[in-house]
């Protein structure tokens, strides 16, 4: 499409003005951010992947109170981990010299922190009753009832993929829309299978592979974060951007001063983790990046198992006011952040946008 006319069907579809939408990001968007994107014209969304059903049902409630306007609630619907005791204890026996440089001891066990959404009834349930305008999905896709129980409620639903064959299954789904998520992009990968070979294209490359053998609408994400990147995916055939990073300097975002000051730090550098989590995700290179890499580590713990040791050393280590361990996600593209008030970013996008079609 013309960069110069940001008007798409999607658009229409979501009752947004503009092709702006704020990335989830759950722990780091707040009801206040979202709903700051959403009033600016854009689409707000808040992550509910580390959420439970009634914390999810008190952030729509809080976001609502803020604006009138559309916004999304994303989930995580990961295939349910797979515990293994030996594999855990292995990863917590190579992390403990890691615990012991802050005084502390590595938990006894791990445990599955975060519930999948793929076929939580209750969601659903709940987020039928409160009908926020549009529900998105990262790591795949819910079972088809959960679909068809959003759908029936008026809910536009988004899914996120990192590749053709995701792309052909969220048509298949009876899905709306599609995220796509370039190599690029900060915080965790989308990938249905993180088993499978990651062909990792990037966003622009994604963009014009979707457009051309999907019928769906395309949000494109990843390394978004200015008008020019807006522009440039318009043109390309998507009809919305989906940027993270550009908002988490915002002061309505929950990120804490430590990762504010890495995200502005002009030698920031970004590389994909799966230490932290147990599945790749893009963040500020760090001490547990670093472990993940070395040669001899063991073997990861399933996502999000892996996340309950990674959370753990985080928080000795933040007590002694140390950050080598936080996940601090971001793409590459970190560098062109800026400390704006989201409303304000999003006008500032929107100036851009016109001067790069100008």
């Amino acid at each position: 499409m013309n960069p110069s006319n940001t008007s798409t069907p999607l658009l229409a579809q979501l009752g947004i003005s503009l092709p702006v939408i704020q990335a989830p990001m759950a722990g780091t968007s707040t009801p206040a951010l979202a709903a700051a994107v959403s009033n600016a014209g854009g689409l707000g969304s808040l992550g509910m992947g580390a959420t439970t059903v009634e914390g999810a049902r008190a952030m729509i409630r809080e976001t609502r109170a803020l604006t009138s306007k559309p916004f999304n609630v994303n989930l995580f619907v990961h295939a349910p981990a797979t515990a293994d005791s030996a594999r855990e204890a292995r990863w917590l026996a190579y992390l403990a010299p890691e615990f012991a440089r802050f005084g502390a001891e590595p938990p006894a066990a791990l445990r599955e922190i975060y519930k999948s959404s793929a076929d939580d009834d209750a969601m659903l349930a709940m987020l039928v009753e409160e009908r926020p305008a549009v529900v998105s999905f990262h790591f795949g896709l819910p079972k088809p009832h959960i679909v068809k129980g959003l759908h029936d409620a008026g809910i536009v639903l988004l899914a996120s993929a990192t590749s053709l064959d995701e792309a052909m299954q969220i048509e298949r789904a009876g899905i709306d829309a599609i995220v796509a998520q370039g190599i690029e992009a900060g915080g965790h990968r989308g990938v249905f299978d993180p088993r499978q070979p990651d062909e990792a294209l990037g966003t622009l490359a994604l963009v014009r592979v979707l457009v051309r053998h999907t019928r769906l609408p395309v949000i494109a994400s990843g390394g978004i974060m200015d008008g020019a990147g807006i522009a440039a995916v318009l043109a390309l055939g998507a009809q919305a951007a989906q940027l993270g990073t550009a908002f988490v300097a915002a002061p309505e975002s929950a990120a804490d001063a430590a990762y504010r000051a890495a995200i502005a730090n002009p030698a920031v550098r970004t590389t994909l983790i799966t230490s932290i989590s147990g599945r790749p995700a893009r963040g500020v290179d760090n001490r547990l990046a670093e472990l993940g890499r070395a040669p001899d580590r063991p073997p990861f713990p399933d996502y999000p198992i892996a996340y309950d040791a990674g959370k753990a050393l985080h928080a000795a280590a933040k007590a002694q006011g140390n950050y080598d361990y936080a996940p601090q996600w971001a793409g590459q593209a970190v560098r062109l952040s800026r400390a704006l008030p989201a409303a304000e970013l999003v006008a500032t996008l929107m100036r851009e946008v016109a001067q790069a079609a100008s």
